[in-house]
């Protein structure tokens, strides 16, 4: 049985275990699991699927999750459904104590109703500004000023900090002034280092002083300062976020298996880059037929104890209370008030 964890999070096909995928999860280059909306069913099922997947081995592993709300929440049914996260934009724009207030809240909300379910962290908050021409990002993004981005994010990490989970900052340094989908194709953002820091950082860069745990880079490449995507740039990852940041969390990749990392070669090889350049955790979210030879094939090398201890601490918080309880508890209603009130006075969400 593996002691420690490794540096893969997989996907796995349906709602619940197959032998195989058992086998995948007891291999000691794999950290954890990332959950898509094909392997819920019920809060029920999902309970037992995530206790199944943490009973495998010790240190448990990392289950995470894309929860930022809107159309970006893979669970929904009994979870409450979260309005995307550019509704607490409009609402701080009329009233900046309350777009504050409810961010904190829907933070902690989200966070919540996920760790009643065992699952370790959501992939959230989106720091990326609006610049109104990026689709894939648009509504998922705060605001359109990186001021506003970091002032909600704040408040939503702040949330999700008292709720118990680790939250993961995406996209560094900044995914929303390119136009190309990254899922779909390569994408080049050619302004300069200077611009990109005073604008598009500035959220990473609040979010690192307040302690975030987890910071997942952009498959962008930002050409004026490095011609590789910031996922696989020492440049990015190390000289920047380690160094001049300061940044003492995770490093966790984007899926490698989107276009414009694929452009970076096989998978194997995508995977050997990203740890590289500093990723503590790569992502491999849908490529499943590529994870048999990628375990064959994986490093057998121990891990580095710094990114281990990294890891570990990405692991959520028990004893938040009981899924079908959390309806009694005071914050969940105040959260839930607060929802209902934004969703009132904000007409287009």
């Amino acid at each position: 049985m593996a002691s420690q964890l490794g540096y893969l999070m997989i996907g796995i096909a349906g709602p619940r275990l197959k032998q195989h995928e058992r086998e995948w999860l007891a291999h000691p280059a794999v950290a954890g699991v990332i959950l898509f909306q094909r392997n819920f069913e019920s809060v029920n099922q999902l309970q037992s699927l995530c206790a199944d997947i943490h009973s495998i081995r010790q240190p448990r592993l990392l289950i995470g999750v894309d929860h930022e709300g809107g159309r970006v929440q893979r669970f929904t049914r009994e979870f409450t459904r979260l309005p995307p996260i550019a509704a607490l934009g409009e609402l701080y724009a009329k009233d900046t104590r309350e777009g504050l207030v409810t961010a904190e809240q829907l933070g902690w909300l989200a966070a919540t109703e996920l760790l009643s379910c065992a699952i370790d962290l959501s992939f959230a908050p989106v720091l990326d500004i609006d610049y109104g021409h990026n689709q894939v990002i648009s509504h998922r993004a705060f605001a359109a000023s990186g001021y506003e981005v970091s002032e909600l994010a704040l408040a939503f990490h702040q949330g999700m900090q008292r709720a118990g989970m680790a939250a993961v900052a995406k996209h560094f340094p900044g995914h929303g002034y390119v136009s190309v989908d990254t899922h779909l194709g390569v994408a080049e953002d050619s302004r300069s280092y200077l611009s990109i820091e005073q604008q598009d950082m500035q959220p990473f860069v609040a979010l690192v002083n307040a302690g975030v745990s987890a910071i997942m880079p952009a498959h962008v490449i930002y050409s004026d300062c490095d011609a590789e995507p910031a996922g696989f740039s020492h440049f990015w990852l190390q000289r920047v976020l380690r160094e001049r940041l300061g940044f003492e969390g995770a490093i966790i990749s984007d899926d490698l298996g989107m276009q414009a990392a694929v452009a970076k070669g096989s998978l194997i090889e995508r995977v050997a880059l990203a740890l590289e350049a500093g990723c503590d955790l790569v992502l491999v979210c849908n490529d499943l037929t590529e994870i048999p030879k990628l375990l064959d094939q994986a490093s057998d090398k121990a891990q580095d104890p710094l990114s281990q201890l990294r890891l570990i601490r990405l692991h959520g918080r028990k004893g938040v209370g009981r899924f079908d309880k959390l309806k009694l508890n005071s914050d969940w209603q105040a959260a839930q008030h607060s929802l209902q009130s934004m969703q009132t006075k904000l007409a287009s969400f």
